[in-house]
């Protein structure tokens, strides 16, 4: 169980993340919008983690491990052991991927990194490439 309570959220916060062009259309520029924009990183199915920055998603995809030395989180920059942290790699283009370790109690770890440090792990990976030519 999560020690965090649920968030909730109207539907007009709904639109201008799921669908930025239409809020924009109904509702104009927001004021202030790029400091309410969703930052976070969030676990998903299968271990994978989804880090979020406003209308952008990147999914991290865990690799097995190997070795036995320590890991250095790219978020929080604390020591971990392999027990603790993670190897992830998330695709940022046709040809291009990244590979970020990471702890592995999410929820603590961006507790350590806070806004500033979420933001930084953003600019590594955003924006992402279309796979596609359009």
């Amino acid at each position: 169980m999560s020690d965090t309570p649920p968030k909730n959220h109207s539907a007009r916060d709904v639109l201008r993340e799921l669908f930025p062009e239409s809020y924009r259309e109904l509702f104009g520029e927001a004021q202030g919008q790029e400091s309410s924009l969703t930052l976070g990183l969030y676990p998903v199915a299968d271990g994978r983690l989804a880090l979020v920055h406003g209308d952008q998603l990147a999914e991290f995809s865990p690799l097995e491990p190997r070795g036995k030395n320590a890991l250095h989180c790219d978020l929080c920059h604390f020591t971990r052991s392999r027990q603790e942290a993670a190897f992830y790699r998330v695709v940022v283009g046709a040809r291009r991927t990244r590979y970020v370790t990471l702890c592995l109690d999410t929820a603590a770890c961006q507790r350590r990194a806070g806004t500033r440090g979420l933001a930084t792990l953003a600019d590594r990976i955003f924006p992402i490439e279309t796979s596609y030519a359009d």
